[in-house]
């Protein structure tokens, strides 16, 4: 059996990462991998620092999708990848890389990852969080400062410039698409443990498969 590929996506803020890592916790690790769409911006190196500051990063032109799929592809095929890594205050790619196994579940999540049609065709599990347009933007509010270095007038501009826009543009729209929409993000243990379990049922299946034909 291929890996099982789950896609999660949402507005930013919403607390799909949080679903992802929890969803993740409750598998084996040797059994699932976690992929953070956000690590695949495209790499702007060769463009100054202010440059790369009115680059528009909730656009899906901005992300690196040849890459991402390939990795995907590989990962597919039972080989291992070099993830990028992300340097947010810096708006580039870090120099350094993340190795990553192939395993039987690959976790993704990512506020776009459905607005691709060829990337969203590829998980076999769509699941969209959604949560209130004002606790998201808390949520951002507090990351961007918190971790990426960013000061409050700039989180405003670019959450009113971008954000917000894109949103209703790219991402709000591909709720159509998931196959579960998660109210309440993280806080919605009920509904994640049903995820899980599902997941927890496939790979017992596909234990008992492989069982069978040792046997």
């Amino acid at each position: 059996m291929k890996p099982f590929l789950i896609g999660i996506a949402g507005g930013t803020g919403s607390g799909k990462t949080t679903v992802a890592r929890r969803i993740y916790q409750s598998l084996h690790l040797d059994s699932a991998v976690f992929l953070d769409y956000d690590a695949y911006y495209k790499e702007l190196g060769h463009l100054s620092i202010e440059e790369r500051q009115k680059i528009n990063f909730d656009h899906p032109d901005s992300l690196d999708n040849e890459l991402f799929i390939g990795h995907l592809q590989r990962l597919i095929a039972g080989l291992p990848i070099e993830k990028p890594t992300y340097d947010f205050p810096r708006h580039t790619r870090a120099a350094e890389s993340v190795r990553v196994e192939p395993r039987d579940v690959i976790l993704v999540d990512g506020i776009l990852l459905f607005a691709d049609p060829q990337l969203r065709d590829m998980f076999d599990l769509k699941i969209f969080v959604d949560t209130e347009a004002d606790v998201r933007f808390i949520r951002r509010l507090r990351r961007d400062i918190g971790e990426r270095g960013r000061s409050l007038e700039s989180v405003i501009e670019q959450y009113l410039n971008t954000v917000r826009p894109m949103h209703f543009e790219f991402v709000e729209p591909t709720k159509r698409y998931a196959d579960v929409i998660l109210p309440r993000g993280g806080q919605n243990r009920a509904g994640i443990e049903v995820i899980a379990a599902r997941i927890r049922e496939r790979l017992a299946e596909k234990a008992q498969r492989e069982a069978a034909v040792v046997a």
